[in-house]
């Protein structure tokens, strides 16, 4: 069921700051059921996969869980799929139809060293978990970080390919996690003035620019690969999951309006996704705009805007 604009706007004009309580609490409350269906299942096995498209706030929700399973008295760790990368080699690295590398691919990922560690941890053996330098596009086992499941503790892998077929086969008794921002906004005669995806490029668009240095225009360049690769590679499995997220947020759309209505104008003309920059620019001024400010440092957005109190 889409959002509601005017209750958003309303809400907004009327008390902000409860608002954003009002969604952020709500969210919590997901992340607190998920904790106990996790701690439910930790006798069966102590691996926990958690995928999602690009811009779902995997990582935080990853995070948050583990928060969550420590009050519960577990102790859990956050693994990052993204560590088991190969290193790129053009010579052997996937491609996509245009013949250009496919980063969304998941034989990008070492499959066969994801699953062994996965059955080690299960057996209570010692895994080292890689380090991947995104800069370098390479993958190092000098930095590699120690971890051993003791009993009843939890890892949580977490990665776009995580329900994929080629992993989750070697861990039926995994709890598995789909999340991603899927709510549009809609006016009061049910016409769609937000898209769910436009929320997702959002904070793809924050993200890049503020953590990773790429302006609008690279952001839009790989958007086309990264739906392509949702389609055929992430969507697919999300049948796979015990459990269903949907990461939006009803004040963050009113965040980004802040800024990415900037970020949008320095778009140039022959950008081939140009008629949706100019769709997107004209949805944002439906907004009533809300200063980050009033974002709490544990907000699931920060993990794109910046400010929070995790680490990435």
């Amino acid at each position: 069921m889409p959002l509601s604009l005017s209750t958003i706007n309303e809400a907004l004009r009327s008390d902000p700051k409860g608002f954003v309580a009002e969604c952020d609490a709500a969210y919590h409350e997901n992340i607190v059921a998920a904790a106990r269906k996790i701690a439910e299942n930790r006798k069966r096995s102590g691996i926990v996969l958690l995928s999602g498209p690009s811009g779902s706030g995997k990582t935080t929700t990853s995070m948050k869980i583990c928060d969550e399973l420590e009050k519960l008295g577990i102790r859990s760790h956050p693994v990052a799929m993204d560590n088991y990368f190969h290193t790129v080699d053009p010579d052997t690295s996937p491609r996509g139809p245009n013949g250009q590398l496919d980063f969304e691919s998941p034989f990008c990922l070492d499959v066969e060293l994801l699953n062994r560690h996965m059955a080690q941890l299960e057996k209570g053996e010692t895994i080292y978990i890689p380090h991947y330098e995104f800069a370098r596009q390479m993958r190092s086992m000098i930095h590699g970080r120690p971890l051993t499941l003791g009993k009843d503790e939890i890892a949580v892998f977490e990665g776009i390919h995580a329900l994929n077929d080629i992993f989750t086969g070697r861990n039926l008794d995994a709890i598995r996690l789909y999340i991603s921002a899927r709510s549009d906004i809609a006016d009061d005669e049910g016409k769609t003035v937000f898209k769910g995806t436009w929320t997702r490029l959002s904070r793809r668009l924050c993200r890049d620019k503020d953590q990773r240095g790429h302006d609008a225009s690279f952001t839009l360049k790989l958007w086309s690969g990264v739906r392509r690769g949702e389609k055929l590679y992430i969507s697919p499995f999300k049948e796979n999951a015990n459990i269903l997220f949907n990461s939006s947020l009803a004040y963050e759309v009113p965040v980004y309006a802040t800024c990415v209505p900037e970020l949008l104008h320095t778009v140039p003309e022959t950008c081939t996704r140009r008629e949706e920059v100019l769709e997107m620019r004209e949805a944002f001024s439906h907004f009533e705009k809300l200063d980050p400010s009033f974002v709490p440092a544990d907000s699931l957005i920060r993990e794109f805007i910046g400010g929070g109190i995790y680490r990435y």
